[in-house]
């Protein structure tokens, strides 16, 4: 009634070849992880940037760009543009997603042990805190 199956199975046949494919470590996929998350801090610091100019900013998009650099195997990041493009963003919007990516950024640098990344990413944190902080004047008193 039936006809016998003639061929081997596809899921026998890709079991039995766990080495058909290109693997990657835990470790690898923590250092892709990470550099996509500094990335995207960066790209967000290049737009706070553009909106706020700062020497800070600039410093901490130049250290960005070398953590991700280092993390891809010396191939440099894709920068952000320095030009505006006619809506300008909210820049608490900006830094609220800088903060939460510097976030995502730090759990997988401590989890990978990087501890340079990991200060980095804190360093970002604290100045986006910062920023977010309504200015109280100095001389209320």
């Amino acid at each position: 009634m039936y006809e016998p199956i003639r061929a081997k199975s596809v899921h026998s046949t890709m079991a039995g070849t766990p080495h058909d494919f290109p693997h990657r470590s835990r470790e690898e996929e923590l250092d892709i992880q990470l550099a996509g998350h500094l990335a995207a801090l960066l790209a967000v610091t290049d737009e706070l940037r553009v909106t706020a100019p700062s020497a800070d900013l600039d410093t901490a998009a130049e250290r960005l760009a070398e953590e991700v650099a280092r993390l891809r195997g010396g191939r440099t990041p894709a920068r952000a543009s320095a030009t505006t493009t006619g809506r300008e963003p909210n820049a608490a919007a900006l830094h609220r997603r800088a903060h939460a990516l510097a976030g995502r950024a730090l759990v997988v640098a401590a989890s990978r042990a990087d501890t340079a990344a990991a200060i980095l990413a804190a360093e970002r944190m604290d100045a986006h805190t910062a920023a977010l902080q309504p200015r109280t004047l100095a001389s209320s008193h």
